[in-house]
């Protein structure tokens, strides 16, 4: 017996009864199981009589009968009506009694019912690309200023336009600072560079090498290291020695350096030009998809399961914590974070992904896009280089953790995505 409660184009609700026999059989085998492990004093193991194992032992009796026959039962109730939960059951109003039928309610989720039109109609951006000269020549600099040297310079002080070669240790002084001191060896600070902040500067200017000075530096607000934004430390940094920078020349000798078989600047300059082209090509591309994306969505109205989104939110916050951690945040930094603030800062990114990616695999449905093994093994092979280890351990684990299906998923979406892309004129 049951029956399903619409309450809302997401949300089920189911009731089940067992029938007295199934319960009166599982119960059994409960009993018959503790008879052979249960040691009370009086009787021999194994040879418990079924009374005493029903009085001793009543609740983890129901408790193992619940636990065997709730799940088996809501699976095949759930079979029977072609429902397809994608949420952990809430049961309620369990109700186990000798001699009865079990009863009990279950509340999930299902996928909505997903009615996908006019996406053949989307049109994306596709602006044209432009390589300027002036980009080239920064190109240029940039690979100027990777190939710089720096020699030493005896006999004088730190000047501007010098280069200290310096040792750090700082430590807040702001009363709500976490107290973690800042240590850094052997570091290379610009005097009066556009990128130092202008108390190193104006401290360190007329420093001698083996010269050890103390003073404060106030970070600005919106400094790119969110551990030191608007805080106040005093540092004491020892100049360990002076470096002059030297970039080379931009001619055929500082080409041939460069590698990829160069013979001159004219090539570096159509190499640079044309992976300047292939990037903003890629940029360009990138923005139109996510632009079309959200217009396909902004289309499509429809309910998500909760526990789809929440899933989602859990994703963004795991990269993003990881990414804290990369960048040297402490556990017991993070852990002080308000989570709930920060998950809910996540929702509406994460309702928009699930929408898209749901979307999307409607749209593949559809048009019968799927994900071949050669594509997945390619995916497969550029993680293991990636992780260094050997693709067939790594598809093992994959398939473990049943990842592998979540990756031909994403690949399954991004090859939809391109094909709506390229399908808009």
């Amino acid at each position: 017996m049951s029956t399903t409660d619409i309450k809302d184009a997401c949300r089920r609700e189911i009731q089940v009864e067992v029938p007295v026999e199934e319960v009166a059989r599982q119960t059994e085998a409960v009993i018959q199981k503790l008879q052979k492990l249960a040691r009370i004093p009086g009787f021999r193991r194994g040879h418990v009589p079924a009374s005493i194992i029903r009085q001793r032992f009543a609740e983890d009796i129901k408790s193992e009968v619940i636990e065997a026959l709730v799940p088996a039962h809501f699976r095949r109730e759930t079979e029977k009506q072609s429902l397809h939960p994608v949420s952990q059951p809430q049961v309620t109003d369990l109700h186990l009694h000798e001699g009865e039928p079990m009863r009990f309610k279950a509340a999930f989720e299902v996928m909505p019912e997903i009615q996908v039109e006019g996406y053949k109609d989307l049109r994306a951006d596709k602006p044209e690309v432009v390589v300027t000269e002036e980009e080239v020549e920064q190109s240029l600099e940039n690979l100027r200023e990777q190939q710089a040297t720096f020699t030493a310079v005896e006999g004088r002080t730190l000047a501007d336009g010098d280069f200290g070669q310096v040792s750090l240790h700082g430590n807040s002084k702001d009363k709500d600072g976490d107290g973690k001191p800042v240590n850094m060896d052997d570091i290379l600070v610009e005097i009066s560079g556009k990128n130092t902040l202008q108390e190193f500067s104006a401290n360190l200017r007329g420093a001698a090498a083996g010269e050890e000075r103390t003073f404060d530096v106030t970070y600005p607000q919106d400094f790119s290291d969110q551990r030191l934004a608007g805080k106040t430390f005093s540092y004491t940094v020892k100049v360990q020695g002076i470096k002059q920078k030297t970039v080379p020349e931009l001619n055929d000798e500082f080409a041939k350096s460069l590698g990829n078989n160069f013979t001159g600047m004219e090539e570096v300059k159509k190499h640079l030009r044309e992976s300047l082209d292939a990037n903003k090509r890629t940029t360009a591309e990138r923005e139109a998809k996510e632009k079309l994306l959200s217009e396909l969505v902004k289309r499509h109205d429809f309910a998500v399961p909760d526990a789809m989104v929440e899933h989602q939110v859990d994703l963004r916050l795991e990269r993003g914590l990881r990414a804290l951690a990369a960048q040297g945040m402490r556990q017991e930094d993070m852990k002080k974070m308000d989570m709930g603030r920060l998950r809910a800062g996540q929702h509406a990114q994460a309702l928009h992904e699930v929408k898209s990616s749901l979307l999307l695999e409607k749209i593949a449905d559809t048009e019968n896009i799927q994900v071949g093994d050669e594509e997945l093994a390619q995916e497969v092979e550029a993680l293991a280089l990636q992780m260094q280890q050997p693709a067939e351990a790594i598809r093992a684990r994959l398939t473990r953790d049943g990842a592998l299906d979540r990756i031909r998923n994403r690949i399954r979406n991004e090859k939809t995505l391109d094909y709506l892309y390229h399908q808009s004129a």
